[in-house]
């Protein structure tokens, strides 16, 4: 195949993705939530805002679709009765809403995060990059700067582990269903650090690292991709700390991708943050459980008995918050989320089917 036919089979292939923008938010629509919706108007992505009881009576933004409280439980979905209030795992109602309008890829970020221009390019499932394997945790930000920098969640006694040179990590060709890019400026580091050193940082622009089975680190909320084949991965829990619903999601993500030859991509910086504020002597109280469960918490779930494929997902997801509870980390009440989570995302995913 040769010319236009070919050329067009091509875009067909890369374009063939819809891509959803998903945010939770209490503010009025600021500059950059105009930002990301001008980006999602230029290049054709679905842009949901989930909002709250703090949220404005009245938000009116070209290029968004915005739910207020009394609009999403008016929706079909369990989990958003049953979801607390003034909680970010309400920004699960916007993955449901993504997924049921055909999304292929959902992208999340939050309401203080700037897109580059970097952004808004095309994305691929299929990587070439240099990848880790068995290393345990991973400061994985020192890749991509030298300044002493760690990401919120990582272990504080894992802060200098070694970790090998990125020289000599090999180059495999490897799906990464799961993609967190960083973020310039304010990144996203964890009380300690915004307590005790400087600010702002960046990084460099010119790698990517997969992570591999039993190589790990956290990610965000703020900078991250997923395609469709992971998306019941994307659970926020709503019965534990504040600050670590992201973080603890992530370890629960990577033990199910490791169970399916999954890696997790951490990728150059594609927004830059102008932090909300916050009380940081807050944020580290939030943390608190996180410094000292988050290597528990994994290796707890590496002992757990998961199965692979896709078919498996669900139960997986059920097992590993199950231990949760059971550690006392996450409440009970989780596990109600969780079957309404599932109840909600077959039926989203399956829509397009019917």
């Amino acid at each position: 195949m040769t010319g236009r036919n070919a050329f067009s089979l091509v875009t067909v292939i890369k374009m063939k993705d819809k891509i959803a923008l998903v945010v939770t938010s209490i503010a009025k629509p600021n500059a950059v939530l105009q930002s990301l919706a001008r980006g999602c108007l230029e290049y054709g992505l679905d842009f949901f805002v989930i909002g709250d009881e703090a949220s404005p009576t009245r938000f009116e933004l070209e290029g968004c679709r915005f739910y207020s409280l009394s609009e999403q439980r008016a929706l079909p979905f369990r989990f958003a009765e049953k979801c607390p209030t003034r909680h970010y795992a309400r920004k699960n109602i916007g993955y449901l809403l993504a997924m049921r309008d055909g999304a292929g890829v959902i992208l999340e970020t939050d309401d203080d995060n700037i897109p580059t221009e970097d952004f808004w390019k095309e994305r691929e499932l299929s990587q070439s990059v240099k990848s880790i394997s068995n290393v345990g945790w991973i400061n994985v930000y020192r890749y991509f700067t030298d300044a002493n920098l760690w990401p919120r969640g990582l272990p504080l006694d894992k802060i200098h582990a070694w970790i090998p040179q990125f020289e000599s990590l090999t180059t495999e060709e490897i799906d990464c269903p799961i993609q967190q890019g960083l973020t310039d400026e304010n990144p996203d580091v964890d009380a300690i650090y915004r307590l005790t050193l400087p600010l702002p940082q960046s990084f460099r622009k010119d790698r990517r690292v997969a992570l591999r089975s039993r190589s790990l680190s956290p990610f965000n909320s703020q900078n991250t991709a997923w395609w469709r084949d992971a998306f019941p991965l994307l659970y926020l829990p709503a019965h534990c700390s504040f600050r670590m619903t992201d973080i603890w999601r992530s370890f629960v993500a990577q033990r199910i991708a490791w169970a399916n030859d999954w890696a997790i991509l951490f990728h150059e910086p594609t927004m830059r943050q102008e932090r909300n504020e916050h009380d940081l002597v807050r944020d580290f109280k939030d943390e608190v459980p996180g410094y000292l469960n988050n290597s528990r918490i994994c290796e707890a779930l590496d002992k757990l008995p998961l199965g692979k494929g896709l078919d498996k997902l669900n139960d997986n997801l059920r097992i590993c918050y199950e231990e949760l509870v059971r550690m006392e980390l996450v409440g009970n009440e989780e596990l109600d989320l969780i079957e309404a989570w599932i109840v909600d995302t077959s039926l989203s995913l399956n829509a397009l089917l019917m």
